[in-house]
């Protein structure tokens, strides 16, 4: 089930899934140590004697107050005559998840409510050794192991404190947990429980006839207890509408802050612009790592998730937020990744797989062998992109003295290894793994990103007056490309390849699979998107990778089978990628001489913003039939893809819509 309306601050990160069950945190870090390790946190209400857990039976709407990362979520039960209408939110500073609910009394008479909290807790992610416990202090339930706490606790007509309680046991000797214990409207259960335990809390209020009441929740994440009751009474302090108020106003100036001009654009995708940089905001982590996804559902596929840094997706990111102005966050990024390459020994300049969010190495499938041969287990696109996207922040926000900081030993040491790690005979590349993290061999997107990497160490390298090196950088670049036009471009297909694997006898096996990342030569620089190789590739995508159907799409390649839907691969190739659709609309935003050439990419832009969540959430991929997202959601790339493709078609209207008198720009990119 795809994750909805997410919440964080870069150290605590919420997710819920589409019935409103709250599915992950994260802490301390956005996307490593999910507490829950994707079980539900089950929200309920008992009235008149009858109990029901919020579901799919309620009428729910997922979605945020404009411009923040503070939740609107409505929910209507008609054989209870209740509403609720909620606000989740994280504070900007605080580690402290916060739930407002007002609920509403539809009936004709008085009645009695009672809200049930259920907390199904995988501390550290497993169950063993957690402790839930009540403790009266602070009114609170508390679940803690080792560093990790987490303090519960609510208010309602400005009393604070929990009406009922229960810990108990779960996932052993058949216990299902306290939630069980909820459904007849009263909690009975232990005040400790240790093991694989869970909790849940209730809070009772009268409610009049067609009035309303307000419940506030929170839950403080530390280290310690000590951490947690600080932040509690921080909470009772200063009230708790302080924070939800700080915290809306905050998201409003962080996502307005560049004050861009979007006029040009209709609402859908001005919406989904704004909604898209406040959701990739919480997939960063505030240590730097820019996070591909945040989804626990992924571990049912393959039992691993899409937590990690991937070099690629977080180069592809910081370029969207670079573009935004956000040169802060991408700054932090770019610092991550300098600690990252100073791990190795002294002559790596390269990225291994992906990494976890504090840093270290993550899961990888990629062999450190071939036939018995030694290989380097890399996508090499990710080190080039890492340059290419450096090279646009230090170009954006020309800060000196960070760049140089980074320039012995992450720049020179990622160009000196995009420059030396290929076949001179060739002058290709040698072979890594390609984007899609399938195939080994030399591919048209990672020989791409490598030329826009070595471009960007050639302009470092210029810009420190570092001409040896330069001429080392430019030299590589050249051969590169002259390469690449020989070997990766058919004249017999008219289109760029997927990709080529090198045979023993020094030829090569050509795989004739048309795949959308083949559009990567024109993005990344190599040739011009008008150029007659671009214009035929680009084509030959559209024409095969559309996805026939009411759906519509480009799909990632043919015949992909990833969450596969049917083998109709005439009229459905793959499943419709968000980033590959958006693509296409990037090399008509670049071809573009004039304004109106320009509204070739509009209808792609409409079409990203019709198939997100009413949320505004993008999911990886879209079901080819029902529109219904698929794989993890949100995707930070989808959502960065997006970002990308609205500024560049705002760059490119102000330098194509002129005054023919003047030539001044008739429409500027900030206000």
């Amino acid at each position: 089930m795809p994750r909805d309306i997410p919440i964080g601050n870069g150290s605590f990160l919420i997710t819920f899934d589409q019935n409103y069950c709250l599915r992950d945190i994260y802490y301390p870090h956005a996307g490593k140590e999910n507490h829950t390790d994707g079980h539900k946190f089950r929200l309920g209400l008992w009235v008149d004697g009858i109990f029901e857990w919020i579901t799919d039976k309620w009428n729910l709407r997922l979605d945020y107050l404009s411009d923040t990362l503070v939740t609107y979520v409505t929910a209507f039960n008609n054989g209870l005559k209740v509403s609720l209408r909620c606000n989740d939110l994280i504070d900007h500073r605080e580690d402290i998840y916060i739930k407002k609910i007002i609920l509403k009394n539809y009936s004709h008479a008085e009645r009695e409510v009672r809200i049930f909290f259920h907390h199904d807790f995988h501390i550290l992610e497993t169950t063993t050794g957690d402790t839930a416990y009540y403790d009266p202090d602070e009114k609170a339930m508390i679940h803690y192991k080792a560093d990790r706490y987490f303090l519960i606790s609510g208010m309602r007509e400005s009393r604070q404190g929990i009406d009922q309680y229960a810990t108990g046991i779960k996932e052993f000797r058949g216990f299902e947990g306290t939630w069980r214990d909820a459904e007849d409207g009263r909690l009975e259960g232990a005040p400790i429980s240790q093991g694989s335990v869970d909790s849940t809390i209730s809070f009772t209020m009268k409610v009049l006839p067609e009035a309303e009441q307000t419940l506030y929740y929170w839950i403080c994440a530390g280290k310690n207890y000590a951490d947690v009751n600080r932040l509690n009474k921080m909470i009772l302090g200063h009230g708790i509408e302080y924070f939800i108020k700080r915290t809306e106003n905050y998201w409003k100036a962080w996502v307005n802050k560049e004050d861009i001009d979007l006029s040009a654009l209709s609402e859908s995708i001005i919406t989904l612009f704004k909604r898209s940089l406040l959701i990739l905001r919480t997939n960063i982590d505030s240590g730097g790592a820019i996070i591909a996804g945040n989804d626990s559902d992924i571990q049912h596929f393959a039992r691993d998730t899409y937590s990690y840094m991937w070099p690629r997706d977080g180069a592809l990111v910081a370029y969207a937020l670079d573009l935004a102005g956000y040169h802060g966050i991408t700054r932090r990024f770019f610092e991550f990744c300098l600690e990252i390459v100073r791990r190795g020994k002294e002559s790596v300049g390269y990225f291994l797989h992906k990494y976890n969010p504090d840093g270290s190495l993550g899961s990888s499938w990629h062999p450190w062998t071939l036939n018995e041969n030694k290989q380097l287990p890399i996508q090499e696109d990710g080190t080039g992109l890492i340059l290419w996207s450096l090279w646009y922040h230090f170009d954006r926000s020309r800060d000196i003295e960070f760049i140089s900081g980074v320039y012995d030993n992450l720049i020179i040491r990622c160009g000196d290894f995009l420059a030396s790690y290929r076949d001179f005979d060739t002058g290709l590349p040698l072979p890594s793994y390609d984007l899609w993290e399938e195939k080994w061999g030399i591919h048209t997107f990672t020989v791409s990103a490598i030329y826009g990497g070595l471009k960007a160490s050639e302009n470092f390298a210029e810009f420190f007056g570092d001409k040896k090196r330069s001429r080392i950088y430019r030299g590589a670049a050249d051969k590169v490309k002259k390469s690449m036009e020989k070997y990766l471009y058919s004249d017999n297909e008219k289109r760029f390849l997927k990709t080529l694997i090198p045979e023993k006898d020094g030829s090569f096996k050509i795989d004739l699979t048309i795949d959308a990342s083949i559009y990567a030569p024109f993005y990344f620089g190599v040739f011009e998107p008008d150029d007659e190789k671009v214009i035929n590739t680009m084509n030959a995508i559209k024409g095969r990778l559309w996805v026939k159907t009411n759906v519509g799409g480009i799909a990632r390649y043919e015949g992909d089978d990833y969450h596969k839907i049917t083998d109709d691969l005439e009229n459905v190739p793959g499943n419709p990628w968000f980033i590959c659709t958006l693509w296409l609309a990037q090399w008509h935003i670049a071809k573009a001489k004039e304004k109106d050439e320009l509204k070739e990419a509009m209808p792609i832009l409409e079409w990203v913003a019709s198939r997100a969540l009413p949320s505004g959430v993008l999911a990886e991929q879209v079901h080819p039939f029902t529109n219904k997202p698929l794989s993890v959601s949100p995707l930070t790339w989808s959502h960065a893809a997006f970002v990308t493709t609205v500024l560049e078609y705002l760059y490119k209207l102000e330098k194509v819509y002129v005054c023919p008198t003047c030539g001044m720009p008739l429409q500027r990119l900030k206000r």
